[in-house]
């Protein structure tokens, strides 16, 4: 059995910058909107760069439920994605203390060109999980996504809402301490959502430590104790959840729970 006092995060100073290259115009909108709000800088080798987060830090300890909020562009998903080492820092340190689930994107970790069955296998030896766990892993995500033959079949021949279906079965399907989650969760048909709330939650429930990102505040308001504002990459505000809110918002919420935060009630 686990001990809680595995289960830990800690960030010091995190600073992560992007380049700028010009071949494309979505690089010339990120020059612009760098602009605009003073983030574009040189980095070391003189390359034109946004400073997509700066000077970072908190610490979490079980029972933690971090909530990021702010605008588009704030810097949220850069973060969990920073957390979830799939971005190097510039400076700083990330360190996570005990297993580790990212629920970041529908279609993360996954080939598109092998089966979904074949993608479910390679989840279950990336988590290190035995022959008989990985077949209960591939039971318990066949009969959670609903997909029938077309687990069988290259995920890339899959709709959109299949692809949702397969990845958030998986995602959900192994219980870590440390929890990330960005909103694409919220995605996906209302059946399939009805569907998913309870196993959502649960997993919510067991992870030792929650940081999630969304724009869907009672979300945040039902589901986390405190919430780090972030504003261009910098930490506007950390805190108790209704505090920070309430900063952000610029007026009082409503308790907890009155609001429906799309069909999740509060944990």
């Amino acid at each position: 059995m686990r001990s809680l006092q595995d289960a830990a995060v800690e960030v010091e100073h995190l600073s992560v910058d992007f380049p700028l290259y010009h071949s494309n115009a979505r690089s010339l909108k990120r020059v612009v909107f760098g602009t605009v709000t003073g983030r574009v800088a040189a980095d070391a080798r003189q390359r034109v760069v946004v400073q997509a987060l700066r000077d970072v830090s908190f610490a979490l300890r079980p029972g933690d439920r971090l909530g990021l909020i702010g605008g588009n562009g704030a810097g949220k998903t850069t973060l969990l994605r920073s957390l979830a080492g799939i971005y190097e820092p510039q400076a700083g340190n990330v360190r996570i203390h005990g297993s580790l689930n990212a629920l970041l994107d529908p279609n993360q970790g996954m080939n598109i060109d092998l089966t979904g069955r074949e993608n479910i296998v390679l989840r279950g030896l990336y988590e290190g999980l035995s022959r008989p766990e990985i077949r209960c892993l591939e039971e318990d995500v066949s009969a959670f996504a609903e997909l029938g033959e077309f687990l069988d079949l290259p995920v890339r021949m899959y709709s959109s809402g299949m692809s949702v279906r397969l990845g958030f079965a998986m995602a959900t399907a192994i219980r870590p301490q440390v929890l990330l989650m960005d909103e694409w969760f919220l995605a996906g048909d209302a059946v399939f959502m009805e569907k998913a709330r309870s196993r959502l939650e649960s997993m919510v429930r067991g992870a030792d430590i929650l940081v999630l990102s969304s724009h869907v505040l009672e979300v945040v308001q039902n589901w986390c104790t405190r919430v780090l504002w972030l504003d261009q990459g910098r930490v506007r505000a950390d805190g108790p959840a209704a505090e920070v809110m309430e900063a952000y918002l610029g007026h009082p919420l409503l308790p907890a729970g009155a609001l429906p935060g799309k069909g999740l009630e509060p944990l």
